[in-house]
């Protein structure tokens, strides 16, 4: 083939291309308008570029038709029309158009409308609907609700079903928990239900770090009852907090701290937080030197700093109760306590050494006017000042009216600092200045004879702020709340003056007065 055969040859080819690919378009045009519903395969096929080599009869065939698929629109005549069921006919069209508003007739109608237009955001028009409602009928709210609230749209709850606990109901493994305790059944069980069950329950161990790991022993699991019960006791009279911290470990010790009985006899007996350390007759004087308590009584005391004649000085000893303080205690245990120590423990009167009884004083009085200047209203004064009283063991006590607040006081009432400035010396802080000494005593334990006191009573005596005056005061004890420790507030029922020179008594008045509420001072210690 010559050079300028070529040419004439591949311009021949391209013309009988370029009229194939016409014909091809025109029969492809004319297929889709003929066709009704093609395929819809989703399948896409580049366009055929000029340079492309001529395909064969059968692979232009598929071509077209792939090229027919992409070009025709996908309907599908099988799926239901969503725009024709949302359309609204002519008389809803007229109704939202505003054209055919049926006007409310009865109340219940009236009631209805005001309810709508209430949700739309209406308020003005509900509030005259509802108005016109019920003064055509007062009942219509009744009405409204038995319409679109029928009682029965709401099904009864189901009765719970009461069964009576049984050690293996229905014959069931051993291994199955029982299920009589869950409140799906009936009423949940009592604390004293509930500690009974973990009654056979051991102290569990610390798990194993990894499933292939045995778990590490736990020595106390292995301890018999009574090195248990050892245990208990040394921690309650070290630390009585610490008790019941412990009983949140696990069941078992839960169980030994509610129900061993012998740890809270020596709890309730001893004199670190029992009943031991409690002083029913004055054991000191008010300066905190101490007396026999057989010559201790109000003429004594009353008569201190004065001369008298040896008859004079030897009193007759008070009468003491026949019965002793244990013998005492074993008879309230099982007339007022249900034999239980814990619960004597917890409920008898006792003072709190480990911290101090504070009272916070709020009142309001009117203040003086300026003369000179004249002014719209008369000045309020609000007045705040606080009420202390720590306890000792030995039967004295710290009394304090200071207007300082607790944090800068707390930490100076001990008798280290009272003696401090009273022998002169000055103390980094000035507010022991105004503490006051004293001594205190609890009422009974009464044997139920007349002649005995109520127990549950604190009598407090202390210095006056002048020598000539001594401070008497009785409180009730109590506790701040049910779910809060007891005897941890003080109720005023008396505060009176006595005059040493003139022998008179004067009462003082407790409008503005405050209980004191028991607050734990760390740096007490024990309160020794």
């Amino acid at each position: 083939m010559s050079e300028r055969e070529a040419p004439e040859n591949t311009d021949a080819e391209l013309e009988a291309f370029r009229r194939q690919w016409q014909a091809e378009v025109q029969s492809r045009n004319s297929q889709q308008s003929r066709e009704a519903a093609p395929s819809t395969r989703p399948r896409r096929n580049p366009p055929p570029s000029s340079s492309a080599p001529k395909p064969k009869p059968q692979q232009q065939r598929h071509h077209d038709q792939d090229a027919e698929e992409e070009a025709a629109p996908q309907v599908y005549y099988d799926l239901p029309d969503k725009e024709a069921e949302l359309k609204l006919d002519a008389h809803e069209q007229a109704l939202a158009r505003g054209h055919l508003t049926k006007e409310p007739e009865s109340a219940l109608e009236h009631y209805e409308k005001a309810v709508e237009k209430e949700t739309m955001g209406s308020l003005g028009d509900s509030v005259a609907l509802y108005r016109t409602a019920f003064k055509m009928d007062d009942r219509v709210h009744e009405k409204y609700k038995n319409k679109h609230f029928p009682p029965s749209a709401f099904p009864p709850k189901p009765k719970p079903v009461v069964h009576q606990q049984q050690p293996n109901p229905s014959n069931a493994s051993q291994t199955v928990p029982g299920t009589a305790h869950h409140s799906s059944h009936g009423l949940p069980p009592t604390l004293s239900e509930l500690v009974d069950q973990f009654s056979q329950l051991s102290i569990p161990g610390a798990p194993a770090p990894t499933d292939l790991d045995a778990p590490p022993p736990c020595p106390i699991a292995e301890l018999p009852g009574e090195i248990l019960s050892e245990i208990l006791t040394w921690t309650a009279v070290n630390d009585l907090a610490s008790l019941s911290k412990l009983s949140l470990v696990c069941k078992r010790f839960a169980y030994l701290v509610m129900t061993d009985e012998s740890v809270w006899k020596r709890v309730a007996l001893g004199p670190e937080f029992g009943f031991a350390g409690m002083h029913y007759n004055y054991a000191c004087n008010v300066k905190g030197e101490p007396v026999e308590p057989d010559f201790e009584d109000d003429a004594a005391y009353l008569s201190e700093g004065q001369d008298q004649d040896a008859e004079e000085t030897q009193l007759a000893p008070l009468p003491r109760p026949s019965k002793t303080t244990l013998e005492i205690d074993n008879k309230l245990l099982h007339s007022l306590y249900a034999s239980s120590w814990r619960q004597m423990f917890r409920s008898r009167p006792r003072l709190r050494f480990n911290g101090c009884y504070i009272s916070t004083v709020n009142y309001q009085r009117p203040g003086a006017t300026n003369t000179s200047s004249s002014t719209w209203g008369t000045p309020i004064l609000i007045v705040t000042y606080f009420r202390y009283l720590r306890f000792f063991r030995d039967g004295s006590c710290i009394s304090l009216l200071t207007t300082t607040e607790p944090i800068d006081v707390v930490h100076h009432l001990t008798k280290e600092n009272m003696r401090s400035y009273a022998s002169g010396s000055l103390l980094p802080n000035s507010v022991m200045k105004d503490a006051l000494r004293g001594r205190w005593r609890l009422s009974g334990p009464g044997d139920g004879t007349s002649s005995q006191e109520a127990e549950g009573d604190v009598h407090v005596e202390t210095d006056g702020v002048i020598p000539k005056y001594m401070w008497k005061m009785q409180f009730g004890l109590g506790s701040r709340g049910k779910k809060s420790a007891g005897n941890n507030k003080l109720t005023w029922k008396g505060f009176w003056s006595y005059n040493r020179l003139t022998d008179d008594w004067g009462e003082f008045g407790l409008k503005n007065d405050k209980a004191f509420y028991f607050s734990r001072v760390r740096s007490y210690g024990m309160g020794y």
